[in-house]
């Protein structure tokens, strides 16, 4: 029996920003998917988890995303990317989220930037009120202090829902993400597309959302 979903944001209320990366690495002649591969490395401890846990300031992150990038290649400065991450809502997603919300509870986790950060307000973790406010809860990393996949952050969530992890859906667009709420005992959605996404959304809660 489901008893809440739990929602990722950029990139599953929000389209992705992978695309915008890939057009900025073929503009300037940058390796294939230096970005993401940059994020990807040391994921936990790299210049990303550290900004988004707000460890580290603007400054620090823009030195040591290149610092990072030319190691695998190519210097990519960080205060470049962090305009990349401009998303835009899914109408889809929110209707659907709407109608979850009649039914169950609802949260969001997202590893989020500091709110001082170059293109955070415009980006893909857009924090757009009336979307927010259909969350029961929200955590965001770089308020708490944790970040996905930190499965502190999962059970933080659950434990304020007072839910159990297994009557619990999780919706991520990355997988590393999903792997923990996926240990919990959740029913987890990896998401590629707002119809793909919907439509195991509504096999898992049985209900019709759109």
């Amino acid at each position: 029996m489901i008893e809440a979903v739990i929602w990722d944001f950029g990139g599953v209320l929000t389209t992705s920003p992978f695309e915008a990366f890939t057009r900025f690495e073929t503009e300037r002649g940058l390796p294939v998917d230096i970005i993401r591969r940059t994020n990807a490395a040391n994921h936990l401890e790299n210049a990303w988890a550290k900004f988004e846990r707000a460890e580290i300031d603007i400054e620090a992150f823009d030195e040591l995303f290149a610092a990072e990038s030319l190691a695998l290649g190519a210097a990519v400065r960080g205060k470049d990317v962090l305009p990349l991450l401009s998303g835009d809502l899914r109408p889809e997603m929110v209707e659907a989220l709407k109608r979850i919300k009649t039914r169950f509870k609802t949260g969001c986790i997202t590893n989020n930037l500091p709110a001082n950060a170059i293109g955070s307000e415009g980006g893909r973790l857009l924090y757009i009120a009336e979307v927010m406010a259909l969350f029961d809860h929200v955590i965001q990393s770089a308020k708490s202090g944790l970040r996905k996949p930190d499965p502190r952050i999962y059970r933080m969530m659950v434990e304020t829902l007072e839910v159990d992890p297994k009557n619990c859906v999780y919706l991520d667009d990355l997988g590393v993400n999903l792997k923990p709420a996926r240990e919990m005992g959740m029913t987890t959605i990896k998401v590629t597309g707002a119809a793909q996404a919907i439509t195991e959304l509504e096999a898992a809660t049985g209900l019709a959302l759109r």
